[in-house]
């Protein structure tokens, strides 16, 4: 048993109730019957949080739990089967990182905490993979794990269908077409990462956390926490507010992409994990990124002769390279 963990000032995520990060029930835009209000409140949410709590989405809670129990099993790994599908294997960036791999937070020293991504699956005949353009390919698997990798595979597809249906509710909230994302995101930067975050005792500094202050790279991320919290937010004073897992919910938060489409409308929020509860912390985020060759600029609906572009063009998938290179240190030579 580890030791109560202490937090130096400023590590502390405030307790507050949970309208504080809203819950949105998605299920009247998963049938069709209220569009409307859905867009609406994931449109106010995007505005004045960045962060939601989603409900009713759909995905089955079986193939959450699958897909956790199938994380646990390979984390629990002996670290030689892990490294033989390191990152540094893949010309596309898949595959396991370990502790300390990765470093969310250039100010920090490092985050106390293991990966394994996946992507979209893409065979040599792909013409992108033939053109070697970066992050396009196919995932490594580990030997052994019977189970494992159609877990993550039913997972992905799920993420991948849900994401798109939050697109549309944006799309909505933008005041543009419903569909105005699609071809923007028919063939996705699209990551599954599993992650493990060991609990933290002692005092702890802000030197290590689990995962550094950061904010996402891509469109959005769908995160499901499972039942070990950690996960706090930066609101508009500077105060960090813990995100404690609802049963039935997953947490949606917007990334630095769709913040550039939106000329800042909806919020990139800075969040951070600090794992003190004492056990394994075990997390699915599905980042859904654009397509690599999307432009992303600012949309005619969010500027105005008074707030102009804040944010230049940007190539959605240099844009990613670059973030990835700036936080793995496997990528730094």
């Amino acid at each position: 048993m580890l030791d109560h963990a202490t937090l130096a000032a400023g590590l502390e995520g405030k307790r507050v109730a949970f309208r504080s990060i809203p819950v949105v029930d998605l299920a009247p835009l998963l049938s069709g019957t209220d569009k409307t209000v859905v867009a609406e409140a994931v449109g106010r949410a995007c505005r004045e949080v960045g962060f939601l709590y989603i409900a009713g989405h759909g995905v089955p809670e079986s193939l959450i739990e699958r897909t956790f129990a199938e994380v646990r099993r390979f984390f629990a790994l002996p670290q030689a089967r892990k490294m033989a599908v390191h990152m540094r294997n893949s010309p596309c960036h898949r595959g396991y990182y370990p502790l300390f791999e990765e470093n969310t937070d250039p100010d920090l020293t490092a985050d106390l905490k293991e990966g394994f991504d996946i992507a979209l699956e893409l065979g040599p005949d792909d013409p992108d993979v033939a053109a070697g353009k970066p992050l396009h390919g196919p995932n490594q698997w580990p030997e052994g794990l019977p189970g494992f990798r159609k877990a993550l595979e039913d997972y992905y597809a799920a993420m991948r269908r849900l994401s798109r249906q939050l697109l549309r509710a944006f799309a909505l909230g933008l005041e543009v077409p419903e569909d105005f994302f699609e071809d923007k995101v028919d063939k996705p930067l699209a990551q599954l990462r599993t992650l493990h975050y060991p609990p933290q005792a002692g005092h702890i500094e802000a030197e290590t956390l689990g995962c550094g202050a950061h904010t996402d790279y891509g469109c959005l991320t769908i995160l499901a926490q499972g039942d070990v919290g950690g996960l706090q937010l930066c609101n508009s004073a500077g105060e960090w507010i813990a995100a404690p897992p609802i049963p039935g919910t997953f947490v949606v938060n917007i990334g630095d992409q769709m913040a550039h489409w939106t000329n800042g409308l909806f919020a990139a929020t800075r969040h951070r994990v600090i794992n003190t509860s004492g056990k394994e912390r075990y997390s699915l985020p599905f980042f859904f990124d654009p397509n690599y060759d999307t432009v992303v600029e600012c949309l005619e609906t969010c500027r105005d002769a008074d707030h102009p572009p804040k944010y230049p063009p940007v190539k959605a998938g240099e844009y990613l390279v670059g973030r990835f290179n700036a936080t793995y240190n496997y990528r730094k030579g």
